[in-house]
């Protein structure tokens, strides 16, 4: 029992410790806040931006990233609504919604993994073709009337809401295609090395576009539920919430280094801005000092990746088997050209 005492890692629960500090400070602020009926709003609220973060975060793991989600969102969503509206059929729209938001991050994985462009750069100008497209579509006019549709974002399962169903059932589907499937142990390996990945035999680039094809699929879902919950399709809906889906995995310990985050983790962050952004509407605080607070949170989220990271950027490859060649590290450093060995105890193939 001591032994197992004296190896427990705490730095790698302490995103649910802040969890469960930041819950019992909210109680104390607000008795309302464990009330079951204020939980299960917190929880509806945030499926939206956790099933985005979920995205997010395997794009940052792969070292790449997505700016284009809110208005990928905004057009899935509507096209959903649309589809709905002419046809009467959910499933239809439903695989429409999913259909845009992967045809979109199709376009981005062509020019990020074929054409190697920047992921910064291509999401960015997919944000503005996005946004675009879905302000064409529509003239820049609220489609309204959604009859069945709102179902996907206000309907309920017994007492479960169908949003915080759909973010239960993804949690596992995302956790168990990063921990449990060769896609998520080559998208540690490329976002921790990717030349280490090529090395080792991985289909760097495939591997991108599954990424992307992953992340698309969720930004697709969560158009659907977003109009569905607020009854309409919004043209200029998710402004802003790429932001918000990026700041959930970074709380939740996922690194813009790459290579490093965990699907519980990422969970975990996006509780926290959920409880905070209710506590804080409880409270009566401003939504103009909410967004500072929550600007603050991404600035040192950030700031604490990149500082605890500094000093561990070059990782050994290969080892000489003689004290004659220097080791060949991922940076690039060391000549040698002689008899070499893989040190590395973490495989990328069977990293998690």
């Amino acid at each position: 029992m001591l032994a197992k005492l004296k190896t427990f890692d705490a730095s790698r629960y302490s995103i649910f410790i802040i969890l469960i500090a930041v819950c019992v400070a909210a109680s104390f602020l607000n008795p309302n806040f464990l009330g079951a009926d204020n939980l299960l709003n917190v929880l509806r609220q945030v499926a939206v931006i956790t099933i985005l973060a979920y995205g997010a975060m395997v794009l940052i793991i792969g070292k790449m990233i997505d700016l284009s989600a809110g208005a990928v969102m905004a057009f899935a969503g509507v096209v959903s609504v649309m589809v709905y509206k002419s046809t009467g059929s959910l499933l239809l729209a439903l695989l429409m919604g999913i259909v845009i938001g992967v045809a979109c991050n199709l376009v981005s994985a062509f020019l990020v993994a074929t054409l190697r462009t920047p992921a910064f750069i291509v999401t960015l100008g997919m944000m503005m073709v996005a946004r675009g497209a879905v302000l064409q579509l529509t003239q820049g006019q609220n489609v309204l009337e959604l009859d069945r549709f709102v179902v996907f974002g206000q309907g309920t399962l017994g007492w479960l809401p169908i949003p915080t169903l759909f973010l239960l059932v993804l949690t596992a589907i995302v956790w168990y295609l990063m921990t449990q499937t060769r896609f998520g142990r080559s998208v540690y390996a490329v976002g921790g090395n990717e030349e280490a990945a090529r090395a080792a035999g991985i289909a760097v680039d495939r591997t991108k576009y599954k990424a992307f094809v992953l992340n698309g699929t969720l930004v697709g879902l969560a158009g659907v539920i977003f109009m569905s919950r607020v009854n309409a399709g919004l043209p200029n809906a998710g402004v802003g919430y790429e932001l918000q889906a990026i700041t959930a995995p970074i709380i939740g310990g996922t690194s813009f280094s790459g290579g490093v985050g965990t699907t519980l983790g990422t969970l975990a962050g996006a509780l926290i801005v959920g409880v905070l952004g209710n506590i804080m509407n409880l409270t009566g605080v401003g939504s103009y000092i909410q967004q500072i607070v929550m600007g603050l949170i991404i600035v040192v989220a950030v700031a604490y990746d990149v500082f605890s990271k500094r000093g561990k950027t070059a990782t050994v490859i290969l080892k000489p088997t003689d004290d004659k060649h220097p080791p060949t590290t991922a940076s690039g450093a060391g000549t040698g050209t002689g008899p070499a060995r893989p040190v590395s105890t973490a495989d990328p193939l069977t990293r998690s």
